[in-house]
Order: C-alpha cells, then structure tokens, then sequence
C-alpha cells in the first residue's frame, strides 16, 4: 500500500513536471509603443504699442486724444485677458481723476482704419485708473463678466480714447499724471 501511494505519487510528479514544461513551450511577442511626447502650450499676451499708448502734451480743456492698441495672443493656448489701469499725479494737481477714459472694439465703419470714428462697442468709460483698477474685465482667475478672448495666435484692436473735459478749471494748469495699462491673461482650457 505504501508502495502503491509512492507510486503514484512519482508518476503524478512527473506528469505535473510535463504539464508545467509544456505549459512553458509557447511562443511569445513583445511590441512597444516608443516616442510618446508631452509637451504643454504657452499662454503670451502682447500689445503694440508696448509703451505710451495715448499721450498728449499741452492739452486744454475739451481736448482728445485717441489711438489704437492691438493685443494678440502671440501664444499657442486660447486666452482670455483683462484690463486694468493705474494712474500717478506728478504733482499735488490731480489731473489723473479729472481725464476721463473710454474704451472701445475697433470701428463699425471703418474697420479698416481703427478707431477713426470711434464707433466700435464701448468696452469702459471713467477714470484712467478706476477705483478698483479693474477697466476691461477682471484679472480675478476663471471667467468674469467683460474679459476679452483669443484663439491662439489671433488679435484684436481696441481704441483708446482719453478726454479732458471742457468743463476742467484752471487749477489744472500744467499738471501732469502717468498712467499705465496692464494686461493679465490667462488659459481659457480647463479654466
């Protein structure tokens, strides 16, 4: 009996060695999938003019001065961008809260030469540095009410416009403010 039971126990260990061998004899095929690159996109708002904008020396009360701005995404991503303004006095004067400034699209008549009749949409219209900065849009991350869009490498043209009003008095006489207009932009993809 004992003999029986090892008996049987070799022959099943042999069969089990061949099973297992047998199992192993198999033909096999590996393929990769090389070369797979990451790259992430770039989000680059610039304007032209990158410097004064809109000036004006010697201006008198009901003067004007306007001028064209095109901001592009010189980018790869689409964007979506704000405005925002600050102003300094270079004197005691504060002319920066007497001009008065507006913002529009390129013109409806005469898109081919910008902001000639300044008839485009009004985008803003106050002081050269609102009270919270905030002139076009909101520089606030995600999507706010009046931010601007661009597809990648597209522009637009907006008209700037700054007045002096006719009714400014003569306290205002040779005084001089600085203004600069900033442009946040950010990803408008997962945002």
């Amino acid at each position: 009996m004992l003999r029986k039971l090892i008996t049987t126990v070799a022959i099943l260990s042999v069969f089990a060695a061949f099973t297992i061998l047998g199992a192993l004899a198999l033909f096999t095929d590996t393929a990769s999938v090389p070369s797979n690159t990451f790259s992430t996109g770039t989000v680059d708002i610039a304007t032209a003019p990158t410097s004064a904008l809109v000036t004006f020396s010697s201006m008198a009360p009901g003067d004007t001065t306007t001028q064209s701005l095109v901001a592009s995404n010189a980018g790869t991503l689409a964007l979506r961008y704000a405005i925002s303004g600050s102003a300094t006095n270079a004197d005691a004067k504060g002319l920066k809260d007497q001009l008065v400034l507006t913002i529009k699209t390129i013109d409806v008549t005469t898109p081919g030469t910008p902001c000639d009749n300044f008839d485009g949409t009004q985008l803003y219209t106050g002081d050269v540095d609102s009270t919270a900065g905030k002139l076009v849009g909101d520089n606030t991350t995600g999507a706010q009410a009046g931010d601007r869009a661009l597809s990648a490498s597209a522009s637009e043209t907006l008209c700037f416009r700054v007045e002096l009003p006719t009714g400014t008095g003569n306290a205002f006489q040779n005084a001089t403010t600085t203004a600069t207009f900033t442009f946040d932009a950010e990803q408008t993809a997962n945002n």
